[in-house]
C-alpha cells in the first residue's frame, strides 16, 4: 500500500513539474538560510572558543624605562592573580617580527629611521582565567601598573564581532520565519491545485468506496519528498558555498590559523527531516481547510 501511494505521489510530481519546482525551490531557499545560519554559529562559536583558549594579553610599556623598572612590572605581572607567564619582547624583537611578516613592505620599513614599537609584555592567563569577563579584569589591573602605557587583547574586535554575531542571527531568526511561512503557503497551494485538477478522480474514487485516508495519502507522501528534495537541495546550495568560501578564507589565511568546518551528517539529515516535516505540515494545514470545505 505504502509503495502505491509512493509511485502515486512520484506521478503526481511529474505531471505537475513546474508547481513541484517551486515548491521545492521555496524549502531549499528556507533550508539554505536558515543551515548557513546554524553553519555561521557553529564557526563562529568555533572561533570565539579558540580564542579564549588562547587569551593573551600585551601589556606595552612606557618609552625610555631603565631596567630596573622593566624588572619591577615584570615582578608586578607575574604576581597578579591570573597570570601564568609574562614573556618579554623588546621593540628590536617586535619590528623584526614586523618584518618577517610583511616582506613586501620591507622598504617601508627600512625608511621609517627610528623604531616606532614599543617594548612589550606577552602575558598568557591560567587556563581557569580564560574568560572574556576576567581576562577584562585582568586588563583593567594591568593598565593601573605604573609604566604600563596600554594594555591590548582584540577586546575591541571581540566585541564588534559580537554585535555583529548578533544582528545576523536576529536577522537569520527573520528570514528563516518569512521562508518557513513561505515554504507551508507555498506547499499547502500546491497541494489544492493538484486537488483542484483531480477533482473529479477524487469523487470517483468517493464514489467506489475508498476513504479520505486512502485517497489524501499521496498528497503526503508528494509534500514530504519536495520537503526531503528541497532539503537537499539547499545543503547542496550550502556545500559549494561553503567550499568556495572555504578556499578564498585558506588562501589568504596565514599559517592554516583559521579552520572552518562544515555541519555534521547527523546534523544535516536532522535539516533534511525538518524540512520533510515542513512538506507534511503544509501538506497537512491545506488538506485539512479541503475537508471542511
Amino acid at each position: 500500500m505504502l509503495s502505491l501511494h509512493f509511485k502515486r505521489a512520484l506521478l503526481d510530481i511529474r505531471h505537475n513539474r513546474l508547481l513541484n519546482a517551486v515548491t521545492i525551490t521555496t524549502i531549499a531557499l528556507s533550508i539554505l538560510i536558515v543551515s548557513a545560519a546554524i553553519l555561521f554559529f557553529i564557526n563562529t562559536t568555533d572561533m570565539l572558543e579558540a580564542w579564549r583558549r588562547g587569551i593573551r594579553i600585551m601589556v606595552y610599556l612606557e618609552d625610555d624605562l631603565d631596567p630596573g623598572r622593566q624588572q619591577a612590572i615584570a615582578a608586578r605581572l607575574k604576581g597578579l592573580y591570573g597570570v601564568q607567564e609574562a614573556r618579554f619582547i623588546s621593540k628590536q624583537t617586535a619590528l623584526e617580527h614586523l618584518r618577517a611578516q610583511m616582506p613586501r613592505q620591507s622598504a617601508i620599513l627600512e625608511g621609517i629611521g627610528q623604531n616606532p614599537l614599543p617594548d612589550a609584555y606577552e602575558v598568557q592567563m591560567i587556563p581557569s582565567a580564560r574568560t572574556w569577563e576576567k581576562a577584562e579584569d585582568l586588563a583593567q589591573r594591568l593598565e593601573a601598573i605604573d609604566g604600563v602605557a596600554d594594555v591590548e587583547y582584540g577586546q575591541r574586535w571581540v566585541e564588534r564581532f559580537i554585535t555583529l554575531f548578533n544582528l545576523f542571527r536576529l536577522t537569520s531568526y527573520a528570514m528563516g520565519g518569512l521562508f518557513f511561512i513561505a515554504s507551508l503557503f507555498i506547499v499547502g497551494n500546491t497541494v489544492r491545485l493538484i486537488l483542484y485538477t483531480r477533482r473529479e478522480e477524487v469523487e470517483i474514487m468517493r464514489l467506489v468506496g475508498a476513504t479520505e485516508r486512502f485517497i489524501l495519502a499521496p498528497f503526503y507522501f508528494q509534500s514530504m519528498i519536495q520537503g526531503i528534495l528541497g532539503g537537499i537541495a539547499g545543503l547542496a546550495a550550502l556545500l559549494i558555498m561553503f567550499m568556495l568560501i572555504q578556499s578564498k578564507i585558506q588562501a589568504v589565511a596565514v599559517g592554516g590559523t583559521v579552520a572552518l568546518r562544515f555541519l555534521s551528517p547527523g546534523l544535516m539529515m536532522a535539516i533534511v527531516a525538518a524540512s520533510a516535516l515542513v512538506g507534511w505540515l503544509g501538506c497537512h494545514l491545506s488538506l485539512k481547510q479541503y475537508l471542511k470545505a
